[in-house]
């Protein structure tokens, strides 16, 4: 138990959702440095999740190497994992990723397929002592069960999790946490459900809450989102009750300012090995390929011919907004394709009726839908983009009105029936209902992972004749088609 002396206050510091932002880690450790520095009690450092980010260059390229060398030189305490981790490493990549972590990882709702129990890497709970005060710390994560099994992992229902962990600690704990990467609604409902929870600390929705949010005996906080804020709490001891409680909570914005040295070194040291890797030359292509937003372009032929070819199906479905940028001809690095596909997305197979085929296609057609920003599930491109399609050819009339100018569209020479099923290979993130809500529909889903977009582009530049494919037009307006007829 905290004594009475207002010295003894723990100092709670925390981090969500990083994201390989490294531009504010050297800021972020100077400021915990001087944190540190200013309490006489007992400080303790958390991270909830999504710390790593594969769309970076530093994180890609040492497959999270420089996240943990972070994490270390911070001397975080504890960290529990989001689905950036969870589900953009393998197990084995995280096992290795980890193994010189020198703080504690725990997340209560995750198991190994085929043990039974958590990772070696994971603790489902544990009990640190600061300056005697036993703090019980419950991390949990968010259940994409279908994804994690595909992993080798089992995820279990957050819910049932954290309250086995709860009523296993709350007897030998004098604060329990949970470290909750499940997003701001699951925080709320676990507040009120589970009893004995002292402190909820929130990520995955990037929410911001500059103040703790009470519900019931329950204090709930986070900090946002990219590093733009370090979040500090304060737990003394509360005189009705005589047990450690929240006594307040802040969101201090990150800044610009002074750095820690020993971060930027060691941020620069792995820039510079994973720049190194990820230079090699996986593929060298004769022509350039450009990628439009707006229009059919060889590099979005590309994407699609590699979804079709990997998932084997009747025809692909893939957004342009995929691509940052274009390829030029010539050599091609393993930084190359990172830098224009940088989004952990993995390819899918479903079965898909032709009415919710020809509405996606309808909808690529409409500049606004096209145009549109979108965030989350593992987009990291600038707009959705126009529909990429192989193994499907479109007529249209551009003239004609909204969800009017599909005029035909078919899969080897057979039009597109609305009440016909077909095979198609598409991205997981349109499953979540994210920018072709439509392709949401399908049904005998199969996730493949743990391929990327841009390891599929890989395979598609190394296969002959698939450069010269990707220039053939799939769209092709009712003008062009009466031209080629007369």
């Amino acid at each position: 138990m905290l004594p009475n002396a207002e010295e003894d206050t723990l100092t709670i510091l925390y981090t969500n959702d990083l994201h390989s932002h490294f531009g504010a880690m050297g800021h972020i450790a100077f400021m915990v440095k001087e944190l540190r520095s200013q309490q006489s009690g007992p400080v303790l450092l958390l991270d909830i999740g999504d710390h790593m980010d594969r769309a970076a260059l530093e994180t890609e390229g040492t497959m999270g190497q420089v996240n943990v060398d972070v994490l270390n030189l911070m001397e975080y305490d504890a960290i529990t994992i989001g689905n950036n981790e969870g589900l953009t490493f393998t197990p084995e990549q995280l096992e290795h990723a980890y193994a010189g972590l020198t703080s504690q990882v725990v997340c209560a709702n995750m198991l190994d397929l085929h043990t039974g129990l958590p990772p070696v890497w994971m603790n489902r709970h544990l009990i640190l002592e600061k300056a005697g005060l036993k703090i019980g710390l419950v991390g949990v994560t968010a259940a994409y069960a279908e994804f994690y099994e595909l992993l080798g992992l089992k995820a279990l229902d957050p819910m049932h999790a954290v309250a086995d962990s709860v009523s296993e600690l709350r007897s030998e704990a004098d604060l329990v946490i949970v470290m909750s990467h499940v997003g701001l609604p699951f925080d709320r409902q676990l507040a009120e459900q589970v009893q004995g929870i002292d402190l909820i600390i929130g990520g995955h929705t990037h929410h911001l809450l500059e103040e703790p949010l009470r519900v019931g005996q329950t204090m709930i906080t986070a900090a946002g989102k990219f590093g733009r804020h370090l979040g500090l709490i304060k737990v003394q001891k509360d005189a009705a009750s005589g047990r450690p409680a929240v006594a307040s909570g802040v969101c201090l914005p990150v800044e610009s300012g002074a750095d820690d040295l020993d971060v930027l070194g060691a941020l620069q040291i792995h820039k510079d090995r994973a720049l190194e890797r990820m230079a090699r030359t996986v593929a060298v292509t004769e022509q350039e390929l450009t990628i439009r937003y707006d229009y059919e372009s060889p590099f979005g032929n590309l994407l699609a011919q590699a979804v079709r070819r990997f998932t084997g199906s009747d025809l692909s479905i893939v957004n342009s907004g995929q691509l940052l940028s274009g390829l030029p001809a010539g050599e091609v690095s393993e930084g190359m394709l990172h830098a224009c596909c940088p989004s952990p997305i993995n390819p899918c197979r479903m079965n898909l009726k032709g009415e919710h085929i020809l509405y996606s296609l309808e909808q690529s057609l409409l500049p606004e839908i096209a145009d549109k920003q979108i965030f989350g599930f593992g987009f990291r491109g600038k707009q959705l983009g126009g529909i990429c399609v192989d193994g499907l050819e479109i007529i249209y009339d551009p003239a004609a009105a909204p969800f009017h100018k599909i005029v035909q569209a078919s899969v080897q020479g057979v039009p597109i029936v609305p009440e016909g099923v077909y095979a198609v290979g598409t991205l997981d993130m349109f499953t979540f209902g994210i920018g072709y809500e439509s392709l949401k529909l399908g049904s005998e889903m199969e996730f493949m992972l743990p391929e990327f977009l841009r390891d599929l582009l890989r395979i598609e530049l190394q296969t002959a004749g698939a450069v010269e494919s990707c220039f053939y037009n799939r769209w092709k307006a009712k003008t062009e088609t009466f031209n080629e007829n007369l």
